[in-house]
């Protein structure tokens, strides 16, 4: 974790506290934050720092197999007779298990979840005498959780076994002159990587880091020193001259409205219509780095009907980030 900006500072003393207490932790923040990172550093600190991290995301496990994946199986019960299936968070025991992107927990994967929150026990598939585990669980989410709550979409009972210990990550635009210093450590990673001679940033970028929206955060900011760093000819990078077309070369769309004089009222509306979900489908693909799940998730769509959007513009995911 890299940052000496207040908001930033005022994050680490939180996590310094947070790892002397041996309790549940709720971490939520945008997409491209460093929720993980933030995990990893309060479990490095925490007195669990001996054990094993694990992190599991909960996007990834089909909504039949959450005990599995979490519990595994004994021999035996599930279908083919394989033998005990391995427990994926079992190297968490007496360490700390990080379930990230718990906002897609589904219902039933809740109450799996809440039962083991309720007396730190579980039982795996196909065995009748449940299991004792002593591990911490960290849970990470880019969507606010209470709001889900509020919705029906999240268990409020849930919530409050989660929500012990909260940590609210800031975006990278609300931290005044940490782009620059992460900027400078990916660029020492790009040149220990890929031995392309050290390079640096123009006063120009620097300036004009703190000015960017960064809708992506940290992750973005990584992504782009790196092609940057792989295309520049020069020493000096000056991503600043970028500034004005970042959001046009991302997406493929232009922001303004479309030109609308000489048209009927519908006829104006629709294209007006058009341009603004090509341009919103475009920044969703951007800030859910390419992942439609993800991205109908952000802006609160049924994935189907947001793929369909996609589909109704000719916005293959492909397309756009050979764009990017």
């Amino acid at each position: 974790m890299i940052g000496q900006s207040p908001a930033f500072a005022k994050v680490t003393q939180f996590i310094e506290k947070i790892a002397g207490c041996d309790a549940p932790v709720l971490i939520e923040g945008e997409t491209g934050t460093g929720k993980e990172l933030a995990a990893r550093a309060i479990h490095d600190s925490g007195a669990r720092r001996n054990g094993a991290f694990v992190p599991i995301n909960c996007r990834a496990i089909p909504d039949t197999l959450i005990e599995n994946e979490l519990f595994g199986h004994e021999r035996d019960s599930c279908i083919g007779g394989s033998p005990e299936h391995p427990n994926p968070s079992a190297p968490a025991q007496s360490g700390t298990l990080f379930l990230d992107e718990a906002d897609a927990l589904s219902p039933k994967a809740q109450v799996t979840l809440l039962r083991f929150f309720q007396d730190q026990e579980y039982l795996p598939l196909g065995r009748r005498i449940a299991r004792s585990a002593n591990r911490r669980i960290i849970i990470a989410s880019n969507r606010n959780l209470g709001h889900l709550a509020e919705k029906g979409e999240f268990r409020l009972d849930l919530l409050f076994r989660l929500k012990i210990m909260y940590l609210t990550l800031p975006p990278l635009r609300e931290r005044q002159g940490d782009a620059a210093l992460l900027a400078d450590y990916f660029l020492r990673e790009c040149s220990a990587r890929f031995n392309r001679g050290n390079k640096t940033l123009h006063p120009n970028t620097v300036a004009w880091f703190d000015k960017y929206n960064w809708p992506g955060n940290i992750r973005e900011l990584e992504n782009l020193i790196y092609r940057e760093y792989l295309l520049a000819d020069e020493d000096v990078i000056n991503i600043a001259s970028l500034a004005p077309t970042v959001a046009e070369r991302r997406s493929g769309f232009d922001r303004r409205l479309p030109e609308l004089n000489g048209l009927s009222f519908a006829e104006a509306k629709n294209r007006a219509i058009a341009a603004f979900e090509q341009y919103y489908l475009a920044e969703a693909m951007v800030r859910a780095q390419g992942n439609v799940t993800r991205a109908a998730s952000l802006v609160g769509k049924d994935r189907r009907a947001f793929g369909k959007l996609l589909k109704k513009h000719s916005m293959s995911k492909n397309k756009l980030f050979l764009e990017h």
